[in-house]
């Protein structure tokens, strides 16, 4: 019987519903949201596979130890009771962050010298080697001490999963693309059905919409941190990989299309659609105005990240556009439109209010979705 790991998905706040559904939705169990992660049961296996196929979380760890620490002695002890020498061949550089918040322990790099520390204690008292080179691949340890409750956790996934791999190009306002996700999940959109970003700068909503209409794994092409610790070396990888793979449906890639007035934002956008295993006869890319914009189907769902004008001098030209997307969405009667930004003059300035609000962070930046039906 294969070993179930404790695990523990990070979110930006506003999003962990969202993870704790596709988790579910994914098999996996014992899934329980809190404020910005989510906890959840996993066998190694489906940990790989949830690296992959998961559109909204930040990142997956295993939790290998939990408890109060007040001291650092208490973080030590914690740390030490862990069994390394299941997780650390002894070769591996030691990679140690640290987040401490409202708690007794607050150095950072205090808790990440007593974490490492204590993990080469261990791994000497149990094996006898005396010598680390750490010359080879990073194991990527994170202590996460809240309200004195501390958890040491594995990262399974290294870089964030928002790192899909596509985009190596950014505009002026990139949006990540987990959060590029959930505003496509969030606007009750669904595959098939006409969608048309009227801001699309370097095309991130859109190629996130298409990926989840193929059901093609938006991990699928990246590397993951697991894939070199010891103590997954039992995994077929590539095997996990291509079931994936064998899933996808590009044919059911219909009706996505995207424009802007940034003729240098849509070359991007370009590349980064064939950079995500797509082409432009999967999503369409037009250089047009959103005034201008008239679009003859019917039914579909507007969904953009327009310009928020953070500069007192930018406000007055992003208000303006605001109300025109209110023009646009009375030229399209029976289309939603979705619209995310930081501006609390949104509302007014487009001139309604929104049927459904939902609070999202972009980054550090706290922002709202508006959605008109």
């Amino acid at each position: 019987m294969e070993n179930m790991y404790h695990c523990y998905a990070s979110a930006a706040f506003g999003m962990e519903g969202l993870v704790a559904k596709e988790l579910k939705s994914n098999g996996l169990q014992d899934v329980r949201a809190d404020n910005g992660f989510v906890l959840f049961s996993s066998t190694a296996d489906n940990l790989y596979l949830s690296n992959m196929k998961l559109h909204f979380s930040d990142r997956l760890y295993i939790i290998l130890a939990s408890g109060e620490c007040k001291s650092f002695e208490d973080l030590f002890q914690l740390v030490f009771s862990v069994p390394w020498p299941d997780f650390f061949s002894g070769n591996e550089f030691i990679d140690v962050s640290c987040k401490c918040t409202k708690s007794q322990l607050m150095s950072q790099r205090d808790c990440q010298s007593i974490t490492k520390k204590a993990i080469i204690e261990k791994v000497r008292k149990s094996t006898g080697r005396k010598i680390f080179s750490e010359s080879g691949a990073h194991l990527y340890i994170q202590v996460s001490i809240r309200n004195n409750l501390a958890r040491v956790l594995l990262n399974t996934s290294g870089d964030a999963l928002s790192r899909r791999g596509y985009r190596t190009w950014n505009g002026e306002a990139p949006l990540r693309e987990t959060l590029a996700a959930a505003l496509v999940e969030l606007s009750g959109w669904r595959p098939g059905q006409p969608l048309h970003d009227p801001c699309c700068g370097t095309g991130t909503i859109l190629i996130e919409a298409a990926l989840i209409a193929a059901k093609i794994a938006p991990g699928i092409n990246r590397h993951f941190a697991m894939e070199e610790y010891c103590c997954f070396r039992h995994l077929d990888f590539p095997a996990l990989r291509f079931s994936l793979k064998s899933a996808e449906d590009l044919s059911s890639i219909s009706g996505i299309s995207g424009s802007d007035l940034d003729s240098s934002a849509l070359d991007l956008a370009i590349k980064h659609v064939s950079q995500a295993r797509l082409n432009t006869n999967m999503i369409s890319l037009d250089l047009q105005p959103l005034q201008e914009l008239t679009l003859e189907t019917e039914n579909g769902v507007f969904i953009c990240n327009p310009p928020y004008g953070e500069r007192l001098s930018d406000q007055e030209k992003c208000r303006r556009l605001y109300h025109d997307l209110f023009l646009l969405k009375k030229r399209h009667p029976t289309w939603k439109l979705c619209a995310i930004t930081s501006d609390p003059a949104f509302e007014r300035s487009f001139g309604k209010k929104a049927d459904k609000k939902r609070r999202l962070y972009n980054g550090r930046l706290e922002c709202v979705y508006y959605i008109y039906n």
